[in-house]
């Protein structure tokens, strides 16, 4: 079930890094353009082949409609 209605779209294509390093750039930009930390973050079924990353007050779910190398963080309704 997705608990998001409003966050930020990330693209990510980077070569040579892991999938917790994309989502905390990725966190951390959010940081820095809205004032606040989101505490979820969606992404590609096939980017969790390998399971979730562990990241700190970060929920990692995977979303089959979104696209390879995307990444759409906000804060989850129930913390707003």
């Amino acid at each position: 079930m997705i608990n998001l209605d409003v966050g930020m779209l990330w693209y990510d294509d980077s070569h040579g890094l892991s999938l917790s390093d994309k989502i905390a750039r990725a966190a951390a930009h959010y940081r820095t353009k809205y004032g606040r930390a989101p505490n979820i973050c969606y992404v590609p079924a096939q980017a969790l082949a390998q399971g979730a990353p562990s990241l700190d007050g970060l929920a990692v779910k995977e979303l089959a409609s979104l696209l390879p190398h995307h990444f759409w963080l906000g804060v989850a309704q129930a913390q707003v």
